[in-house]
C-alpha cells in the first residue's frame, strides 16, 4: 500500500469523491480520507434521503386527491417505518455506487480522520487516525479539503435527538408527530415542513427574517407562503422563538412577532437554522490557511493561502449546494493538472427547493438586479395557463424572468411549481452560454410541456406572452 500520492482528498462527499474521480481520469494517483461514510452528508443524510421521503409524501397527497382524477380508494394508510426504510435503502444503493466508482478508478480510500501534519519537502503530510489511534501517514504535493459542514446550534435551541430534532432525526422518525414546529425556512426547513404536512402533521414554521425562503426572489417567496398556508402550514415571520420548555414527550414555547405572541405546544421541534464549516482539528493552525466564520477562504480556483492546499464545497462557503461542490471539484483538479478551467460564476449556480410546490432559481432576483444598477424587463407566466400543468392538475405556480432592458442579458430566472427543479437547467444553460432574449424567444419548446412556461415568461418580458 503506497503512502505517497499526487493528490489527497479529505472528505468523500459530493465534492471530495468527484475530485478524486476527475483526478484519476487525468492520470493522478489519488487517496480519499473519509471518517464516516462515502457520499458525505448529501448522499447519506441530506439531498438523497430527503427526496425519497418527499416522494412518499407526494404519493400520500395524491392518494387523497384521487377523486379529481376519477379514482377512489378506501382505508388509505401509511407505515412510517417502511417509508424511512425505503429512504435508507436508496441511500445504501447510492453509497455502494460511490464506493464502486472509486474502486473502479483505482482511488485508495482510507477509513479515518485526516489532519495536516506538516510538510516533507514539497509534499504535505496527512495523518490519519481511527478511534483516536494513528493508522497511517500519507503525503502528496496537493491536498483538497472537502470536509463539508454541520448544522448550526443556537443557544436554547440545541438538538437533543429526542424532542428537538436535527436533520438526521427528522429523516428517521419512528412515528409521525401530530404537531411540529420547524425553526428556519431555508430549503431544509421548508422541505421538512412540506414532508410532514403532506403526511398529516400540523406544522408551524418560525422564521426570524421578514419572509420565508429568503434566498429567493421576494415574489416567489410570497407565492410559496401563500401555497404553504393554503395547505395548512402556519407561518410566522419576524419570529423570535422563546426558550423551549421540554416535557416528557412534548415541547412548549412562545413565539413573538409583530403580529403578537403565540403560545405553542408541539410534539417535536426541527431546528434548521443554517450550517457551520467543518474546520476543527484539521491541522490548519500550522498553515497559512485563512478562515472566516468557520469557512475556508479560497480564490476562484479553490486555492487557499497555503500553497498546495485547496478547499471546495460547504467548507469553502456559500452557496451550500452539492452541485456547487462537485463543480468546484472539477475546476480545482483541472487547475492542479495544469489545465485552464473557467472559474465558477456564483450567479450561474441554480438553487432548488423540493417542497410542494417546488422552487428553483438562478441569477439575480428582480430586487437585486435593480440594486445592481440594471434597467430591467420582467416577464411572468402562470402555470394555470399551461396545458400540460392543467392536464396534470398542477396549476399552482409561475415562472418569472428578469432581463437587462438594454442588452437582453438574462439576469435571473425564478420558478415555483411542479417539476421546476428539473426545468431550471434550461435557464442555467442560457446564463452560462451568455444567451439573450433573442435566442430564448427563438428556441422551440416542446408541446405539451410545463417547460413552455419558460418560453412564455421570456416573451412576457418583451413582446408579450401568447397564451394569456
Amino acid at each position: 500500500m503506497s503512502d505517497t500520492f499526487d493528490l489527497i482528498v479529505v472528505g468523500g462527499g459530493p465534492g471530495g469523491y468527484v475530485a478524486a474521480l476527475r483526478a484519476s481520469q487525468l492520470g493522478m494517483s489519488v487517496a480519499v480520507v473519509e471518517s464516516t461514510h462515502l457520499g458525505g452528508i448529501c448522499l447519506n443524510w441530506g439531498c438523497i434521503p430527503t427526496k425519497a421521503l418527499l416522494r412518499s409524501s407526494e404519493i400520500h397527497h395524491l392518494l387523497h386527491e384521487l377523486d379529481s382524477y376519477g379514482f377512489s380508494a378506501d382505508n388509505i394508510k401509511f407505515d412510517i417505518p417502511k417509508i424511512v426504510a425505503r429512504s435508507r435503502a436508496v441511500v445504501k444503493r447510492m453509497n455502494t455506487g460511490v464506493a464502486h466508482l472509486l474502486k473502479k478508478a483505482k482511488v485508495q480510500v482510507f477509513d479515518g480522520r485526516a489532519k495536516l501534519a506538516g510538510k516533507a519537502g514539497e509534499a504535505h503530510k496527512v495523518s490519519i487516525t481511527k478511534d483516536g489511534q494513528e493508522i497511517a501517514v500519507i503525503k502528496a504535493p496537493h491536498v483538497i479539503l472537502a470536509t463539508g459542514a454541520k448544522a448550526r446550534q443556537l443557544a436554547g435551541l440545541e438538538t437533543d435527538g429526542h424532542l428537538v430534532w436535527g436533520a438526521r432525526e427528522a429523516m428517521t422518525p419512528t412515528e409521525l408527530p401530530k404537531r411540529l414546529l420547524v425553526i428556519g425556512s431555508g430549503a431544509i426547513g421548508v422541505e421538512f415542513a412540506s414532508f410532514y404536512r403532506n403526511m398529516g402533521s400540523e406544522v408551524t414554521i418560525a422564521e426570524v427574517a421578514d419572509r420565508i425562503l429568503i434566498a429567493e426572489d421576494p415574489e416567489i417567496s410570497a407565492a410559496a407562503r401563500k401555497s404553504f398556508e393554503k395547505q395548512g402550514i402556519k407561518i410566522i415571520t419576524n419570529a423570535k422563538v422563546g426558550p423551549l420548555q421540554k416535557g416528557s414527550n412534548e415541547v412548549s414555547t412562545t413565539i413573538e412577532s409583530p403580529q403578537g405572541t403565540v403560545n405553542l405546544t408541539v410534539d417535536r421541534v426541527i431546528c434548521a437554522v443554517g450550517i457551520v464549516g467543518n474546520v476543527d482539528d484539521l491541522g490548519l493552525e500550522n498553515t497559512k490557511v485563512q478562515i472566516d466564520r468557520t469557512h475556508i477562504i479560497t480564490n476562484e480556483f479553490c486555492e487557499t493561502a497555503e500553497l498546495g492546499v485547496y478547499a471546495i464545497g460547504d467548507v469553502a462557503g456559500a452557496p451550500w449546494l452539492a452541485h456547487k461542490a462537485s463543480h468546484e471539484a472539477v475546476i480545482c483538479v483541472e487547475k492542479i493538472a495544469g489545465r485552464s478551467p473557467e472559474p465558477l460564476h456564483p450567479l450561474n449556480i441554480p438553487g432548488c427547493t423540493y417542497s410542494r410546490p417546488q422552487v428553483a432559481s438562478v441569477g439575480l432576483s428582480e430586487e437585486k438586479a435593480i440594486a445592481a444598477g440594471h434597467k430591467v424587463r420582467v416577464g411572468r407566466f402562470p402555470l394555470m395557463a399551461n396545458g400540460k400543468a392543467v392536464a396534470m392538475g398542477e396549476t399552482d405556480g409561475m415562472v418569472k424572468t428578469v432581463f437587462d432592458a438594454t442588452t437582453g442579458e438574462l439576469l435571473g430566472a425564478h420558478m415555483i411549481g411542479a417539476e421546476v427543479t428539473e426545468m431550471i437547467q434550461g435557464y442555467v444553460i442560457a446564463r452560462t452560454g451568455e444567451l439573450t432574449e433573442a435566442e430564448l424567444m427563438e428556441t422551440v419548446f416542446p408541446h405539451p410541456t410545463i417547460s413552455e412556461t419558460m418560453h412564455e415568461a421570456t416573451l412576457a418580458a418583451f413582446d408579450g406572452p401568447l397564451h394569456i
